[in-house]
Parts: structure tokens; C-alpha cells; sequence
């Protein structure tokens, strides 16, 4: 089964991915900042005992990882597939995830709180990706008993998570609002009303290939149905802020710009992350202005598979030139 980033998905033009993460803490339990490394593995034990010893079809769909048994290596290369956190995969010590083959479905165990769910999809599929995240929520609350207030709801280690501890977020290409600074002004307005702007991996993370996260703040005092059709609307607002730019955009100078990334990256035998980078952004925004002819999952391919860690696991370890070398080659090949 190909992984959820070669998918085709709804209003893909700008918006690249739909996730939702819900934070779960069990009752009765300490959060993970006070647990010993004894408590943190029978937490671990737990939840794979409640999925894959369980008979439902999540046995047989999603898979346990012990992360103590992952190098390092291949580890990063999961936070470049957006798969962990960058938080999660710095320390891996009685930490486990259960996933499923194409990496969409992913339950973190022992990250901030004791329990992650993340469900992840290509374009516009918040609801989608909530229903499949609200229905395994059910079914381990049943089994593991979430610690839960009714007034608060759901108690999470870090306060801006209680109440729902939903984020719900989509990944967006701007390299319109980029170039013309206006998506700083756009997190700005966000802000105010309970949402923000990130760079491409989350919190703490600058943007590259004029990719940004918007999502939810706001958690407590709110549905979650309700905060899904919130980012929604936002989200609409803003991807018709880039296409209305795209449309009254020079044409002759934005092709230019963007079939000379096109040959280039068609054609470079040494490539630098950062460079990559930058011209797989124009020829997203070259396919789809429909000014090159290629697959749209291709861009999305080149910025995940070749991110250093997703390189020296397909190629083997290898230096910072072997690696620009090795970049350059699967490019060529993707675009082939």
C-alpha cells in the first residue's frame, strides 16, 4: 500500500495535508512527567494489549513499534514523514507507536500526554480524518478509561490541550501570500480569533517550501465538530486569498520562475536540501497552475523522500555531499 503523501486529495492545490491529533491521558495514571521508566512501559504495554490483542479490525490493520527498537536514523526520517513529532522521536526510551501500513493512522504512546491519536490525509479531510480518530478514541476509552472532568473534559499534562485535546490542523502552500508578506499579516488575524500559523513540521519549526500549519488553539469551552468547521472556514479564507494572488500573478514571470525550478531540478547533479526545497515549491505551484504536466503527488514526494534522514535510510548513511549527490539522483528519477 503506497504511504498517505502520494494520495490525491481534495483542493490539493494549496491545501497538502488534513490532521487531527487527540491527546488522551489514562484515569487513575500520573502524567508522563511523573511517571518512572516502570509506569511509562506498563502504559506502553497497556495500550498495545487494548489494540492488537483486541478483536477488532485494528488488530489486524495497525502494527506496535517499540520505538526503543528504531535507530536513530530512521527515526527522524518518521518526523520528516510527519508520522512523530520532532518532541517525540529526541527521546525514545519506553515510547511505542501502533500505525497502520500506509502511515495515515498512527497512535503515539508516551508522547507530552500517554496516548496521541493522529490520523493523516492528503487535501481537505478534516472530517474524514476525525471520524477514523473519534472511533478509535471511543474504543480505547471503553478499554483504558481516559481521565476525564465534566467541566473540563478531557485532562491533558499541558493546559492548552484541556477541555476536547483536539488539534486539528492543515498543512497549506503559500508561496503567493509568501512572496508578498501578507501571511504574516494573516497569522496576525488568525491569532485573534483562536488560531495559528506554523512553520512545516509544528511548534518551534520555521516554514520551508511555503509550507505552512494552521490549527486550532482553542480546545476548551468548544465542540469539536464545531472547531473543524472554525479551521475549515479560515482555511477556505486563505487558500482563496493564494488563488485570487495566483490568478492576477504576472504570468510570463511566473512561468519563467518556474520552469527554470523545473530544469534545474530535472537536470541538477548536486542538490542542497535548502535549494531543493525552494524550487520543489514553484513546481508545485507550476502543476497546479497547469503550467507543467506531471503527477501532483510528485512535489510532495521530492519534500518528503528527500529530507536528509529519508535519504541516508533509502541510500544508507552517507555524508552531507554523498547525500546532495544521492538528492539530486531520486529527484531526476521522480520526475522522470
Amino acid at each position: 500500500m503506497s504511504s498517505w503523501y502520494t494520495q490525491h486529495g481534495k483542493n490539493s492545490d494549496v491545501i497538502i495535508t488534513s490532521r487531527i491529533r487527540l491527546a488522551r491521558n489514562i484515569s487513575g495514571i500520573p502524567f508522563n512527567s511523573r511517571l518512572n521508566a516502570e509506569e511509562q512501559k506498563q502504559i506502553k504495554e497497556r495500550v498495545k494489549s487494548a489494540i492488537c490483542d483486541s478483536n477488532t479490525p485494528y488488530a489486524k490493520t495497525l502494527k506496535f513499534i517499540d520505538m526503543n527498537d528504531v535507530p536513530e536514523n530512521e527515526c527522524y526520517a518518521m518526523v520528516e514523514r510527519h508520522i512523530i513529532s520532532p518532541e517525540f522521536a529526541q527521546n525514545r526510551q519506553n515510547k511505542a507507536i501502533i500505525i497502520s501500513e500506509d502511515e495515515s493512522v498512527c497512535v503515539m504512546i508516551g508522547e507530552e500526554d500517554h496516548i496521541r491519536i493522529q490520523v493523516l490525509y492528503s487535501g481537505l479531510e478534516l472530517e474524514k480524518a476525525y471520524d477514523i480518530a473519534e472511533r478509535i478514541d471511543s474504543f480505547l476509552g471503553d478499554t483504558l478509561h481516559f481521565a476525564f472532568d465534566e467541566k473540563l473534559g478531557y485532562l491533558t499534562q499541558c493546559p492548552t490541550n484541556l477541555g476536547t485535546g483536539l488539534r486539528a490542523s492543515v498543512m497549506l502552500h503559500l508561496p503567493l501570500l509568501e512572496s508578498t508578506r501578507e501571511i504574516s499579516l494573516i497569522a496576525d488575524s488568525v491569532s485573534k480569533i483562536g488560531f495559528t500559523v506554523r512553520g512545516m513540521y509544528g511548534e518551534g519549526t520555521e516554514s520551508a517550501a511555503s509550507l505552512y500549519q494552521l490549527s486550532n488553539q482553542i480546545t476548551l469551552g468548544i465542540s469539536e465538530r464545531d472547531a473543524l468547521k472554525n479551521l475549515t472556514a479560515i482555511t477556505m479564507q486563505i487558500v482563496e486569498k493564494e488563488l485570487s494572488l495566483r490568478n492576477s500573478a504576472n504570468r510570463t514571470l511566473l512561468e519563467d520562475k518556474i520552469c527554470r525550478a523545473y530544469g534545474i531540478l530535472k537536470n541538477a547533479r548536486v542538490i542542497s536540501t535548502k535549494e531543493m526545497m525552494q524550487l520543489t515549491s514553484m513546481i508545485k505551484l507550476g502543476i497546479s497552475m497547469g503550467i507543467i504536466d506531471i503527477d501532483s503527488s510528485v512535489p510532495i514526494r521530492i519534500l518528503i523522500e528527500c529530507q536528509p534522514h529519508s535519504l541516508m535510510r533509502k541510500c544508507g548513511i552517507c555524508d552531507a555531499d554523498e547525500r546532495d549527490i544521492n538528492r539530486a539522483i531520486t529527484i531526476r528519477n521522480l520526475l522522470e
